[in-house]
């Protein structure tokens, strides 16, 4: 635009000439960029010494200047071959119209290697975003990965008691064990189920149990039939269920009351695991290590910390689970 200005207004030639020289000019410019390109690409800013690309591009734009130069002249010189005025004001052009092609050359480059730093901070991004969601992912495998030996050791410890003791109870509770493992080994690669789902697994646990243990569990729940079909952690149930049973159950001569409830609020999804105990009968403390699994693996999946708070009120136990609702 500044060039055709000139050329017309300040310079006075007819609309011929200039807009032969600017189109021209431009498209022979705008031809010859595009091996810039490879240019930036091969005198890479983070690889190559800037030294030596500062001089590669010095050594580039001088050539590309005069060729630039002997093209337009070429052309032009044809082109308007019966205009002997602006033949006169082209060769006496060159040398500025050089400095303006070195110019335009570095103007050229820097902008091609915005767009090559912005490509690769983009691509490093993408990287990092998909390393932290594989890091992400096996942190989560090793969590879950940790429960089912737990819950095996203490399970087969369980039949171990009752071998001498009740056999035919021991057979039975090795039956339903199979299919607890059963259940949850098919679905190990699922990183959340249903609610629905996960509840008959839990359940699962509880009649593991009920074998050995027989009435002294008190099973009750209070289930919202729209939290049915919320997606949660897998294996998120069964080791609360496992600490009300070690810690309520084992330590306690009396029936043990277990309470599920799950209350729906505006963008949560509440559940709640109640049990009976007597603190004067707790023997140990344990390592807490199906909790403090459960609390890691929630912050991990949904990027809030104290989703899982637990609470100690005279005889009675609570765990709460805070689970946010997605968007669909």
């Amino acid at each position: 635009m500044l060039q055709i200005v000139v050329l017309r207004y300040r310079l006075a030639f007819g609309w011929t000439e200039v807009t032969s020289d600017s189109l021209l000019s431009a498209f022979l410019f705008g031809f010859i960029a595009i091996t810039f390109w490879y240019q930036c690409r091969y005198n890479s800013l983070e690889s190559a010494n800037i030294l030596r690309v500062l001089i590669n591009h010095a050594l580039a734009a001088a050539l590309t200047a005069a060729i630039w130069l002997g093209l337009i002249y070429y052309f032009l010189s044809r082109i308007l071959a019966t205009s002997e005025t602006y033949l006169t004001f082209l060769e006496a052009s060159l040398p500025w119209r050089y400095f303006i092609g070195i110019l335009l050359y570095f103007v050229v480059v820097a902008f091609y290697y915005l767009l090559i730093y912005y490509q690769s901070f983009h691509e490093k991004l993408v990287r990092e975003s998909e390393l932290k969601s594989l890091v992400k992912e096996a942190e989560l495998k090793t969590l879950k990965f940790q429960i089912n030996p737990h819950f095996i050791f203490n399970s087969l410890n369980s039949i171990n008691s009752l071998i001498l003791t009740m056999p035919e109870n021991a057979s039975e509770m090795t039956v339903k064990l199979a299919d607890f493992l059963r259940s949850t080994l098919s679905s190990n690669d699922v990183p959340k189920k249903p609610f629905q789902e996960e509840l008959r697994t839990a359940k699962l646990y509880l009649d593991i149990e009920k074998t050995r243990f027989g009435e002294k569990i008190i099973y009750h729940e209070n289930i919202d039939k729209a939290a049915l079909g919320i997606p949660v952690p897998s294996m998120i149930l069964q080791p609360i269920f496992e600490n009300a049973v070690k810690y309520g159950v084992y330590e306690s001569l009396s029936p043990v009351n277990i309470r599920l409830t799950t209350r729906l609020e505006s963008h949560t999804l509440n559940i709640i695991i109640e049990n009976d105990f007597d603190p004067e009968n707790i023997t140990g403390k344990g390592e807490g290590v199906g909790l403090r699994n459960i609390n890691s693996r929630l912050e991990l999946m949904y990027g809030q910390p104290n989703l899982l708070k637990t609470t100690l009120a005279e005889k009675l136990f609570r765990i709460t689970i805070n689970i946010p609702l997605e968007d669909e």
